[in-house]
């Protein structure tokens, strides 16, 4: 991305809200500025900080899948609420913030701007005290996991503090009364009872070290340098045991060797990582609101997102500040939250920073095995869907937190990396084995039915009828029947790949599946025998359509009858049950319909009344705008995500072995230009094209691996060199090659490989 100053983020007032910060981040450390100058916060957290302590209701010998049938066929609602979902409520395993690093001016501020750079990561605060003014540059660096702050100005240099968190010490009593801002409430921090941080000050560093219960301590360490004339130099970094031994010394040191550094020599080394993140991949659109949210979203991306560091949970880096727990205690949701999160870093080329979750995933096999013979009396794996970062079961609403086929859906991550890389070995290695141990924890539960299709004993679609005994739906729902279908059909097309004999036998499984529920008028329904009769904010009975692709709006009439009919009646029932995820989920589905409308308008409202003012998805209609009866403001990142997939696929798809360029856009739109750049498409090839006044000028295919392509024909013109099937153009191309397929004199197509 070329430095546009229209993509940087301003405020002309002083920020009274931590969702509202501006965030910066490098994958493992997080921080959000905002405040009036007395103080101006800087809230710290780091991904890896969590009191990962177990309730004793997981580690009892009827904490098993087996119980949890038993429970539900029995309707005994208080059980299945006692034994599998309130310990959830308890404090821990959760998600802990770092703290506060605060500078405190000593007089009132009578004008203040803020900025956010994205295209260098730099943030910049203009306090103007009336004869004094103080400009505050900051920057957590990219790769070195340290923050850098530049005071100048003629003001007086800030009072420097360090703030940590109330964490409870070891006599503090449990308040009853906390509530959190965002409307999800968990109680305070001080249900944690951690001995009290000892605060230290040495040279030219302060630091406050907070010993936990929960296996990782950590520490805030600064550093200050001043030059006089109101000019000072800060840098920190949030430390902690998970970096090994003399995790402390070592973090002093850092903190240090930046000082030393200077913060324009490390500013410097800062901005060319990001320079290499944004030459990935570009857009041009012109509507440039759109624009601007797609880099936004790509730059919080990036900022949480690294090879190396924890994935995102629900909040990222950037963990509530109000001595709260965080919402949902910022937890690992694999019923939306995570799979969503890494949707869209593929097409946008960011590969290494997507590569965090697979290395997650994989990384946790052997608790993923655990937990699938322990829980499931199954071979395999299984991740609980509501889980810590160490994989550890946090309990929950028992259909959802304890869901047998939610692993399917992290198995997509997988298969994803694998079509977008085109990377056989990763197939080999990583893909079809984590493909396969799934599916050896689901057989163990799928009998046959009376017609001889297979059934799962239990069987839910994410979040209908709450937490209620009629959350139990008859088998399949088509939540579950789709991800079902999904793995064998996967894993037979990955065998074929791979030439193994395994191939029969996912097929035979496959066939053994019942078809998808599809009510009289032609819509997907919940399960066999329930229809959605209501606005629902979990779209999670569309799911053959996306995020699965299972139904294929241009090779199936039926398809393309039954995803018209299902829309239509999401439209019928209304929005008012929706948060955030709604509003986007249905703009992918109008994407998969070719409707570019209905897709820009969703993610319009999403953008409009959904989040804070520096990106932040807040879930509800927080504005009371009337586009939601939801009305709380608790953070998430998911839907940013999505919302950023959504944009994508309105500019290129190329699932179904088709690529098609803007097959979803705007009216509008194509009356001007229109393009993108280095777009991942599926068997590793990346692509770019612009379509300017109406007419698609070209595309352009760099292939980074021997593969056969398939584009639709939207040129409008004959090409005799190039074999057609069906209006489509097949070019292949080899190892390195790249082809352009443009208009060439007289509009004629021309293809031409360089």
């Amino acid at each position: 991305m070329p430095y546009d100053s229209s993509y940087d983020l301003y405020f002309d007032e002083a920020i009274s809200s931590w969702d509202e910060a501006i965030p910066l981040g490098n994958g493992l450390t997080g921080c959000l500025v905002w405040g009036d100058g007395m103080p101006l916060r800087f809230s710290l957290d780091r991904g890896d900080l969590w009191d990962t302590r177990p309730t004793d209701e997981i580690l009892a010998e009827d904490y098993t899948y087996e119980e949890l049938i038993r429970l539900v066929r029995n309707k005994d609602q208080e059980a299945i609420l006692k034994r599998f979902d309130r310990f959830y409520m308890k404090p821990t395993p959760t998600k802990i913030p770092a703290g506060k690093l605060e500078l405190e001016y000593r007089c009132e501020c009578k004008n203040i701007q803020s900025r956010l750079g994205l295209s260098k990561a730099v943030a910049e605060v203009k306090l103007d005290f009336g004869e004094a003014f103080a400009v505050i540059k900051t920057f957590l660096h990219a790769a070195d996991r340290f923050g850098a702050i530049s005071i100048t100005g003629n003001a007086e240099i800030p009072a420097i503090s360090l703030k940590c968190h109330d964490y409870g010490g070891m006599e503090s009593e449990e308040k009853k009364d906390d509530k959190s801002k965002s409307g999800v409430q968990f109680g305070s921090l001080r249900q944690l009872m951690y001995p009290a941080a000892q605060f230290v000050k040495e040279g030219l560093l302060q630091w406050f070290e907070q010993k936990t219960l929960g296996g990782v301590d950590f520490a805030v360490i600064v550093g200050q340098k001043q030059s006089g004339g109101g000019k000072a130099a800060i840098v920190y970094i949030v430390a902690a045991s998970s970096d090994g031994p003399d995790w402390l010394e070592k973090g002093k040191r850092k903190v240090l060797d930046g000082l030393e550094q200077g913060f324009e020599k490390t500013l410097s080394s800062h901005e060319k990582w990001w320079e290499g993140f944004w030459a990935k991949s570009s857009i041009t659109l012109p509507e440039k609101e759109f624009e601007k949210q797609w880099y936004l979203t790509n730059y919080l991306f990036g900022s949480c997102s690294r090879k190396g560091a924890p994935p995102m949970p629900l909040q990222g880096v950037w963990t509530a500040d109000e001595d709260s727990l965080p919402p949902w205690k910022g937890d690992y949701h694999h019923d939306l939250n995570t799979q969503m999160s890494y949707w869209h870093y593929l097409k946008a080329n960011h590969l290494e920073e997507g590569e965090s979750f697979i290395d997650f995933l994989w990384d946790l096999i052997p608790q993923a095995r655990s937990f699938a013979g322990e829980f499931f009396d199954a071979p395999g794996i299984c991740l609980p869907s509501v889980m810590s970062i160490d994989g550890k079961s946090l309990g929950g609403w028992s259909m959802y937190s304890t869901n047998l086929v939610n692993q399917i859906w992290l198995c997509q991550a997988f298969d994803h990396y694998w079509k977008y890389t085109g990377n056989d070995e990763f197939l080999k290695e990583k893909a079809y084995p984590y493909f396969k141990e799934t599916a050896l924890c689901i057989l163990r539960w799928l009998k046959p039915g009376p017609d001889g299709k297979l059934l799962l004993p239990l069987s839910s679609s994410p979040e209908i009828h709450d937490n209620l005994i009629e959350a139990w739906l008859t088998p399949n729902s088509n939540n579950d029947l789709s991800l079902l279908i999904y793995l064998f059909k996967t894993l037979k097309e990955m065998a074929d790949t791979l030439q193994f004999k395994e191939h029969d036998f996912w097929e035979g499984k496959l066939k053994l599946l019942p078809e998808l529920s599809i009510n009289e008028k032609n819509v997907l329904m919940l399960s066999p025998d329930e229809s959605l009769m209501e606005s629902h904010r979990h779209l999670a009975h569309t799911m053959a359509v996306y995020p699965l692709n299972l139904l294929d709006y241009h090779s199936s009439d039926r398809d393309r009858e039954i995803i018209d009919a299902t829309v239509a009646n999401l439209e019928l029932l209304g929005k008012g049950k929706w948060i955030g995820f709604g509003f986007t989920w249905m703009a992918e589905l109008y994407a998969r319909q070719c409707n570019g409308e209905g897709a820009a308008y969703h993610l319009k409202l999403f953008w409009d009344n959904f989040c804070s003012q520096y990106g932040f998805n807040l879930n509800g209609d927080y504005k009371k705008r009337g586009v939601s009866t939801y009305h709380y403001r608790p953070f998430t990142l998911e839907t940013n995500m999505c919302a950023a997939d959504v944009l994508q696929e309105m500019l290129l798809q190329t699932y179904g072995g088709v690529i098609r360029v803007f097959p979803a856009i705007p009216c509008d739109w194509r009356r001007e230009e229109v393009r993108f750049e280095d777009f991942r498409g599926e068997k590793g090839v990346l692509l770019s094209a612009t379509l300017a006044k109406g007419k698609l000028e070209y595309i352009l295919l760099k292939a980074e691996r021997k593969a056969d392509f398939k584009i639709e024909n939207s040129f409008e013109a004959e090409e005799l060199t190039v074999v057609k099937d069906t209006g489509l153009y097949k070019i292949a191309c080899k190892k390195g090659e790249i082809f352009e397929v443009s208009l060439g004199q007289n509009e004629k197509c021309r293809i031409s490989c360089r």
